[in-house]
This record gives structure tokens, sequence and C-alpha cells, in this order.
């Protein structure tokens, strides 16, 4: 889970509840966890929305197994699922192209990667939250052009707890099928 003490962990988590409730306006009826990892912020955030459709992603299957069995408690009508899978591969799935309000990345991987396999899991109108170093954001690190090649735009600088930074981008249109690009690909030769 990292370095950082559990209790901030769950507020960093907590943050990007804030985040997405912030733009929206209201709960998400949906969301996938990018590369959830031990559990955060993935089973806070189905924690906190009990009744959303939840898909948590990770490749590694030692947690893929953790996160399976810490979440068969909150397996009512098939909310919850824990996939183990690359986003790459899953965001080619129809089951799950385009499928999801909301789509999170703690430290999936840099924003060209979390852009190019985030966007394409998100429906119309739906939003990306990122978590931010706690240096803060570029402009750089988000150009506009390359945010676009994937259906994105910006929609929110957020701060939580003045602690925690998140970038919210929202998905503006369908996403092309060229992304996400085969496994492996977006980290080795990234979109911007």
């Amino acid at each position: 889970m990292g370095a950082m003490p559990v209790a901030d962990q769950i507020d960093h988590s907590l943050g990007f509840v804030f985040a997405a409730e912030s733009v929206l306006a209201r709960r998400p009826t949906s969301f996938v966890d990018l590369g959830t990892g031990g559990g955060v912020p993935g089973l806070v955030l189905v924690a906190c929305w009990p009744e959303c459709r939840a898909v948590l992603l990770e490749v590694n299957e030692r947690r893929a197994e953790f996160l399976d069995a810490s979440t068969i408690g909150w397996r009512r009508g098939g909310t919850v699922e824990v996939l183990r899978g690359r986003a790459e591969a899953v965001a080619r799935d129809a089951a799950f192209r385009q499928q999801f309000e909301l789509v999170t990345s703690r430290s999936f991987g840099p924003p060209p990667v979390a852009a190019e396999c985030g966007a394409p899991l998100l429906e119309v109108g739906g939003l990306l939250v990122v978590s931010e170093p706690p240096e803060g954001s570029g402009a750089d690190r988000w150009p506009g052009g390359g945010l676009a090649e994937v259906g994105l735009t910006e929609a929110a600088d957020v701060r939580f707890d003045d602690r925690f930074g998140y970038r919210v981008l929202l998905k503006v249109e369908p996403s092309s099928d060229r992304y996400p690009r085969r496994v492996g690909v977006p980290a080795k030769r990234p979109l911007f």
C-alpha cells in the first residue's frame, strides 16, 4: 500500500470521493479503480458507495486474491467485482468499454498511461480522477492535445484536506478504437 500511514491512505482515498462527488454533484453510479493493489482507494470507495457498480482492477495475482477475499461481504447483487487483468485488455472488452461513470487512478502510472487506459472505460460524460504528486501538477503533465486524442478534457483540480491533490478529467467524446493500444505500449510509447 505504500509508505504513507494507513490513516493518511484512508484520508487520501476519501479525497477521491470528495473530488468525484464535487464535480458530479452526486454519487457516481459505477466506477473502475485502476491498479487497486492493496485496496486503496478501491476498498474505501466501495465502502462509501455500496450501491455503486464497482470494478477493482489489479494485474497482480496475490493482490487480486486479497481483494477478492476482502470484498466477499460487499457483493450484494453483483455490485463489486475484482478483475485480474491488464487495463489495456479490459478496456477493449465490450463488457467494460465505455461502461463507467468514474475511473480512479492512485498510482497506476504517469499521466499519459492513466489517460490512455482509463478513458476507454469511461462513458461520455464520465470522469477520470487521478491523484497528483505532492508538489502539485503542472499544465505540462496534462497537455490538452494529448488528452483530446483519447477523448478527455480538463474538468477541475481538486484539493482535499489541504494535503492531497487530484486532477479531474471529463470524457467528452467516445474513445477511438485505436485506444488503448496493446499491452505495454502506452508506457513504452506515451501519447504525450
